[in-house]
Formats: C-alpha cells, sequence, structure tokens
C-alpha cells in the first residue's frame, strides 16, 4: 500500500464534481507551483499534475457530446457526441474510443512517469469502452502518487468496482451540503502527504 492517497470523486450528474475536482487541482497546482518555483524549481521539469478532464461540449445549451483534454497539454479530442456515427452508443452518444486512446491514454501515462500527482476526470460510462484507458488507469494506480479521480456514480465496471474496494481509496460524495467544503477536504488529505 502506498503513502499516498487515492481520492475518488463521486456524485450524482449535475451533483458539481467537475467544480469540485477543478477547485482542488487549482489550489494544489497554485500552491504546488510556488513551492516549486521558491526552491528555485522549474514547472516544465518538475511538473505538479498531469492526466485527462474531461468537459461537455453544449450547443444552444443542450449537451450534445463529450471531450476529453490533455491538462499539461491542452490537447483535447472528442469522446463522445450525438452526432458520432459508432456502433458503439452509451446514453445516445456515438463512442469514439479513437480519440481517448489519442489524447487521455498518454496525459495518463505522461502523470503517472513525469508528474506529481495524477488527475483522471472521468472514469465513466464512455472511457471504459476503451480497453487501453482501462489498462492505463489500472497502470496508473499502481504507482504511489496522489490521484484525484472522479468516478461515475452508477458504474457497475470492474474498474470502478476495484478502485471502490481499494484499501488506500477514499470514496468522497459530492452534495449540495457538503459541495462548497468539500475540496478543502480533498487538498487537505493530499497536503498530508507531500
Amino acid at each position: 500500500m502506498g503513502l499516498h492517497p487515492k481520492i475518488g470523486i463521486t456524485g450524482l450528474p449535475r451533483s458539481g464534481k467537475s467544480a469540485v475536482m477543478e477547485k482542488v487541482v487549482k489550489m494544489i497546482f497554485d500552491e504546488r507551483g510556488k513551492e516549486i518555483i521558491a526552491r528555485g524549481g522549474d514547472l516544465e521539469e518538475n511538473p505538479v499534475m498531469g492526466g485527462m478532464r474531461t468537459e461537455p461540449i453544449v450547443e444552444n445549451g443542450e449537451r450534445v457530446g463529450y471531450k476529453c483534454i490533455n491538462i499539461c497539454t491542452e490537447d483535447e479530442g472528442i469522446i463522445a457526441h450525438k452526432n458520432i456515427d459508432s456502433r458503439l452508443r452509451v446514453l445516445g452518444y456515438g463512442i469514439d474510443t479513437a480519440e481517448l486512446e489519442r489524447v487521455g491514454v498518454p496525459a495518463i501515462i505522461n502523470a503517472y512517469e513525469n508528474c506529481e500527482m495524477i488527475v483522471i476526470d472521468e472514469i465513466g460510462k464512455f472511457a471504459v469502452e476503451s480497453e487501453v484507458f482501462v489498462a492505463t488507469v489500472r497502470a496508473a494506480l499502481e504507482v504511489d502518487k496522489p490521484t484525484l479521480l472522479a468516478l461515475h456514480k452508477k458504474s457497475r465496471h470492474p474498474l470502478l468496482q476495484d478502485i471502490r474496494r481499494r484499501d488506500d481509496a477514499r470514496i468522497l460524495e459530492v452534495t449540495p451540503v457538503n459541495r462548497a467544503l468539500l475540496p478543502y477536504k480533498i487538498h487537505k488529505l493530499i497536503r498530508e502527504t507531500y
């Protein structure tokens, strides 16, 4: 068992999971970044965090798809869209696993090889359709670095079941009551191990 926590953030759709993730990432990035620079370090050589984030694609106020973004390079790919013609369809979206593997997989590998902290937002219904992605997340979980994961609440996929069962995992659910304070709690959990 590693020294560093694997923190899973879960919650119902629109519960504010992404906002909590963003806040934690910003707090840690700002604080760690200042520390590294104060020591005379270089953030290019010592990246604080890496991995991927997922954002909805909204047209005329409606979610029409999702893209994944490499946190370090800002490279992005559309991983699910109502207009993608694919045999793989989830919740009415066509899934493009090739784009997830082009953008998300190298982002996660870069994080566990080169960064202080791994961020994977999110492990959900679209991403688990890629066996390569699932294998990459499993590899990242074997690395002893602070890891922040957004987890789909209802998924029964073996990857999510395994994460929930890990001894070094803390799964925290975002609710309207704790949404404002949760980022500070998570920040403290991660800080304790630096």
